[in-house]
């Protein structure tokens, strides 16, 4: 069996199941060798349950104590005991498992493993794993279980059978990398790293096998990367522009005046315009610091000269609201430029009548989705491309939108707040400037880390602030509860809180699940006001801007990068009324809190990425990712700062010593760096 074979190939895999693996973006065998786990189920040492911490799943050794008790109807069977040990006692709860009753007795010891919580004031661990007798469970003891990404008809178990059937059966994949690279680097051979991430044996197996996966996913893309600079380095700037008098006349009609850095940012924008080359500039901006007003400037610049401009951003919605607002504000200022909306889910017929108007020269500004690098659009003097939250989309797209020109300038926009060190690598293709400022006007956002003692309370106060004609945000990490890895549910979630708060206020969930068009029919209710609370996944991480919410509460806030969070609190905070963020933990892990604390301390996107690298180290690797900047399928930029620095160097001496890769030991990575290459201008196309 080799890599390239389908996917429908493996024992097991039937024409549905072949359908719902296309979902995941799975075709062939290699593709699932490729899918990793997201995190690991860690069967830890046995606690004492005085050890317990509320919200983990945790493992317990004790002796039954009293009898087993049965309760319930013919639909729902409830199954209890009291489980001691030396140090105390624990509740415990089965449902509809009634045989339980025949198999587990009075002063029998035995092992549980599950999540424990307070309920009614007594510590409770409902369904757990049952290890009788109790030496089963060392033999699971300090072992890591993969668990997968799913979709609805695919269980962690399908993947987990499949994936070791692949790995009994693959013919060994010869290494990509160089010998003299893996040495220096002391990089794990690629069989041994891709049977250790799926499967690893200890946890010193899967840092071994992570780090080397991660430096070659690095490497590829920062060679990529080079590729693209060099290409770039050669074009010359195709356009004459002179500074429009409107622009000063706008910049003194806006109700504020620019910060020191939009100001500063503007300057080097109009340098780069005016430059010898094309601009290839990235504006990194924190949450609130203002950039929506320089990709305008820059737009206003260009159409004014008489040239086209696109903005394109990740989301439909996101892309809705930027034409709505820069429509009205070119027609409250009289701006003399003509603006078009370009999206997925418009009808033929209306997209037909925008590619005639783009192509005629008859619309200036551009504004859409994925839309404006379909084949079918052609403008006719293209001058500037800006992409909003360039994370999204990956440089290809990027440099496919750019290609609609005749090498126009090109601008990206960056909420992410990633330390200058990375950027410059991460972002080497671009020049850097940053909005280190944000406006005058901008009240701090009120935060506060809680445990989950502290729920009622907050839901008490997130009635009062509706009540007085606000809006809140209720964050989940996961649409529904993997057996391992316990998250709030969000559909479930939305239920619950529906009930606590009243039927007088609107709650609605939203999820990655949903399509497209359910999401943001849902947003755009949001931000009418009909739906006053939003429980929702991390898809509202980049969402519309409703100055209206107030209230942001994080659940599980431990299973995030502070990054995340950071971008998640920044959805409130954007009118003129005070806003709140609520990051609520289940742990009492003192190293949780530590890193909790600096978002309650800071509202500064900088500040805290820096500070969360100072924390990191290998420990937090499991269950806890970033934002997916770049959309890295291992790799995470905060994690992996040491990994990605060394790939860098790797990348940079490679060339300085063979920029071909023509030599006969570089030879596999050149064919490999290929077909990454053609993989991800493939992937833009689709």
């Amino acid at each position: 069996m080799n890599e390239l074979a389908n996917i429908s190939e493996l024992k097991g895999v039937g024409e549905k199941t072949e359908k719902l693996f296309y979902k995941l973006g799975v075709f062939t065998v290699g593709d699932l060798i490729r899918y990793f786990p997201r995190t690991y189920d860690v069967y830890e040492k046995s606690k004492e349950i005085s050890e317990i911490e509320e919200g983990k799943i945790t493992t317990v050794t004790g002796t039954i104590w009293g009898p087993v008790q049965f309760a319930g109807t013919r639909t729902m069977q409830i199954t209890t005991l009291t489980l001691r040990d030396f140090t105390g006692q624990l509740k415990v709860v089965w449902f509809r498992m009634p045989f339980l009753k025949n198999t587990l007795r009075s002063g029998s010891v035995i092992t549980l493993r599950g999540k424990v919580s307070h309920r009614k004031g007594i510590l409770t661990m409902e369904q757990p794993e049952i290890f009788y007798p109790s030496i089963k469970y060392q033999e699971k003891e300090n072992t890591l279980q993969p668990v997968y990404p799913l979709t609805s008809g695919i269980t962690n178990n399908t993947i987990t059978k499949l994936v070791r059937q692949i790995l009994e059966n693959l013919d060994l994949k010869k290494e990509n990398l160089p010998d003299y690279m893996r040495m220096k680097y002391q990089l794990a051979e690629y069989n041994y790293a891709v049977r250790g991430i799926h499967f690893p044996s200890n946890k010193e197996e899967y840092y071994h096998a992570r780090e080397r996966l991660v430096f070659e996913e690095f490497l590829l893309f920062l060679l990529s990367l080079r590729r693209l600079k060099e290409n770039k380095e050669k074009t010359e700037n195709a356009f004459s522009f002179t500074t429009p008098k409107e622009i000063e006349k706008f910049l003194n009609q806006l109700p504020y005046e620019l910060t020191t850095a939009q100001k500063k940012v503007w300057e080097e924008i109009k340098g780069d315009l005016g430059g010898k080359t094309a601009m290839a500039r990235l504006v990194q901006g924190d949450v609130g610091s203002g950039k929506t007003i320089i990709a305008l400037l820059g737009l206003m610049f260009v159409g004014l000269n008489g040239y086209q401009g696109a903005l394109m951003a990740p989301t439909e919605v996101l892309a809705k609201q930027h034409y709505q607002s820069i429509c009205e504000m070119f027609d409250k200022y009289e701006i003399p430029l003509k603006t078009e909306l370009l999206t997925g889910s418009m009808t033929l017929k209306e997209k037909r009548l925008v590619y005639e108007k783009i192509e005629k020269g008859e619309v200036d500004l551009i504004i859409g989705t994925h839309a404006l690098i379909q084949e079918k659009v052609k403008y006719k003097n293209l001058a500037l491309v800006i992409t909003d939250e360039q994370h999204r989309f990956g440089v290809k797209q990027r440099e496919k939108l750019a290609e609609k020109g005749e090498t126009p300038h090109i601008l990206v926009m960056s909420a992410t707040p990633i330390p200058r060190t990375l950027a410059i690598i991460l972002y080497g293709d671009l020049d850097i400037s940053v909005i280190d400022e944000l406006p005058a006007n901008r009240l701090p956002i009120k935060n506060c880390v809680v445990d989950t003692s502290y729920r009622k309370t907050a839901y008490n106060f997130m009635k009062k602030q509706i009540g007085q004609g606000r809006q809140c945000y209720v964050i989940c990490p996961m649409v529904e509860e993997s057996e391992t890895l316990e998250v709030e549910n969000v559909t479930d979630y939305a239920k619950t809180l529906q009930e606590e708060l009243g039927n007088q206020i609107h709650v609605q969930y939203l999820h990655g699940k949903m399509k497209q068009r359910q999401k943001d029919e849902i947003m755009e209710k949001f931000a009418r006001n009909e739906i006053q609370v939003l429980v929702s996944t991390t898809v509202i991480e980049v969402g519309i801007n409703v100055p209206n919410a107030t209230v942001m509460m994080i659940e599980n806030a431990e299973r995030f990068g502070l990054a995340q969070l950071h971008q998640l609190r920044g959805r409130v905070g954007r009118g003129d009324y005070q806003s709140y963020c609520i990051f609520m933990t289940a742990t009492k892990s003192k190293e949780t809190k530590k890193r909790l604390e600096i978002l309650n301390k800071s509202n500064d996107g900088f500040y805290i990425a820096g500070e969360d690298l100072k924390l990191r180290g290998p420990g937090d690797l499991f269950g806890i990712r970033q934002s997916g900047i770049l959309d890295f399928k291992l790799a995470d930029v905060f994690q992996d700062t040491k990994t990605l620095q060394k790939a860098n160097e790797a990348a940079t001496q490679l060339l300085e010593n063979d920029p071909d890769l023509e030599a006969k030991e570089n030879e596999k990575l050149r064919q490999y760096l290929q077909k990454y290459m053609q993989d991800i201008l493939l992937e833009t196309t689709l």
